[in-house]
């Protein structure tokens, strides 16, 4: 027999914990699925230091333990389970995990959030990720005041995190594997005209490397491949910034929800509505502009308040 709840939220992270916190508050029998990674993509942060309220910074996993503990002091539950389907035709929701457990909703809140596009299977990755290796210069610029700084990408979104990073580092260097960029005209004319920014071209990281410094793995240069001549070149970085693209987590929604052409869930206007009623959207699944802890809890607010006052009006 399935397993009923008021309201439904799938997908941890600022803007889960945020909308499980609204949502217990008004005693709407709050669960949240946690997912494949609790606490969504600051538990891979090391420092937040714009989020409002932490004057000295805090770590990302113990922001978002904080996060969860808010939201379960009152009522919110979390279920550490991956929802594999879901079936949107008629209310009440169905829902399905990994675990083979069936669970209804009189409303689904979706905060599954995006996936950045690393480079993985890159030698030294792992080991430098979060410590030189980020996917935000938002979050991360700061941190490099007067450092060597490189961004891998060739679209706008590259353009803008390296012109961003001019702010902090000594130097930015685009690298980027074609000598053709999917760039707007206007953005890359703006990265060319900055003196502090210069390119790589026809060129991937090959390795990234490092040393150990206070018992810690830190960055201090990558290995770069001409993709045309196969030449590998040293060069000293302190940060490199990946700047490929995020991928929304909302593949088990397609059937049901209507997203864009890059997958990110359509919502209504200003509200967090999707195309189906009594489902909402919030946080980094349906916002492709900000992408930031704040603006994800603002919008994990919105979603509550709106499934708050939806449920009022149809139960």
């Amino acid at each position: 027999m399935a397993e009923h709840h008021k309201l439904i939220v799938i997908g941890s992270g600022p803007a889960g914990f945020t909308a499980a916190l609204y949502g217990s508050r008004a005693n709407l029998d709050v669960v949240i699925f946690e997912g494949l990674q609790p606490g969504g993509q600051l538990t891979i942060t090391t420092e937040v230091e714009n989020y409002p309220g932490f004057d000295k910074g805090i770590t990302g996993p113990e922001m978002m333990e904080i996060f969860r503990r808010q939201a379960h002091r009152f009522g919110a539950k979390s279920i550490y389970e991956i929802v594999t389907k879901v079936n949107f035709s008629e209310r009440p929701f169905r829902l399905w995990t990994d675990s083979d457990k069936e669970y209804t909703a009189d409303a689904v809140i979706i905060a599954t959030g995006a996936t950045a596009k690393t480079l993985e299977g890159t030698k030294g990755h792992n080991i430098y990720w979060g410590r030189g290796i980020s996917a935000c210069a938002t979050c991360d610029g700061f941190f490099y005041k007067n450092k060597t700084i490189f961004v891998v990408g060739g679209g706008d979104t590259a353009m803008e995190e390296a012109l961003y990073l001019t702010n902090f580092g000594k130097s930015v260097t685009i690298i980027h594997r074609r000598q053709e960029f999917r760039a707007s005209i206007i953005m890359l004319e703006r990265a060319r005209k900055n003196p502090k920014i210069s390119f790589i071209l026809d060129s991937v990281i090959d390795e990234f490397l490092g040393t150990e410094i206070n018992g810690f793995p830190t960055l201090t240069g990558i290995n770069i491949k001409n993709v045309k001549t196969g030449e590998i070149t040293y060069h000293q970085a302190d940060g490199v910034f990946l700047a490929i693209g995020h991928t929304p987590n909302s593949e088990i929604f397609k059937n049901w929800i209507e997203t864009d052409n890059d997958g990110y869930i359509i919502t209504k206007g200003k509200s967090t509505f999707t195309n189906v009623p009594g489902v909402f959207a919030c946080g980094d699944v349906q916002d492709k502009v900000y992408r930031q802890a704040v603006t994800a809890a603002g919008s994990g607010c919105a979603a509550a308040i709106d499934a708050e006052r939806w449920l009022a009006e149809h139960s």
